[in-house]
């Protein structure tokens, strides 16, 4: 039954919500489950990645600041935690703590190669989801510094040039 239970959690995350239940039923098998308590440390700012997380229950604590303010986010069940991590080693960019008993479950990105290797369908939907992601963020900062040249009134001549 557990397995179940982890197909259904990864099924509502984000970018795992496009893989057919075959390629979830993989995930679900191969992936590590990992239980922490409260106050747990899952990773630091500046480790060095070692996969992305789902979170199964609980709650985790994203903080990029650590200077002791809140936390900047907190992730619950569903929640997708490290997406760049499934496809690449980085560095962490924020430090995540579990805020209460909470368990997670581990994707490497050697997992999610097999998975986009196996399910190429799969791997076609997620590269259209983040594709679609990038647009986005670029059209976003596009507005932001649209903002900001209506701020200083003009373009300075190197913005130009790129333009």
């Amino acid at each position: 039954m557990a397995l179940d239970d982890d197909i259904a959690v990864l099924s509502g995350a984000p970018l795992f919500s496009l893989l057919d239940r075959d390629a979830l039923r993989l995930v679900a098998f191969a992936a590590e489950t990992r239980n922490l308590r409260e106050g747990d440390t899952l990773f630091r700012k500046g480790d060095r990645s070692d996969g992305g997380y789902v979170v199964s229950r609980g709650a985790i604590a994203l903080d990029a600041r650590e200077d002791g303010s809140a936390a900047e986010f907190v992730a619950g069940p569903g929640a997708l935690i490290g997406q760049a991590a499934l496809f690449a080693r980085i560095e962490r960019p924020a430090t995540a703590i579990a805020r209460e008993p909470s368990t997670v479950i581990r994707v490497a990105p050697s997992l999610m190669r097999r998975v986009l290797e196996e399910f190429p369908a799969a791997a076609a939907a997620m590269h259209e989801a983040l594709a679609l992601d990038l647009v986005r963020l670029t059209e976003g900062l596009e507005r932001v510094r649209r903002r900001l040249v209506a701020i200083d009134g003009e373009e300075s001549p190197a913005a130009r040039d790129e333009g």
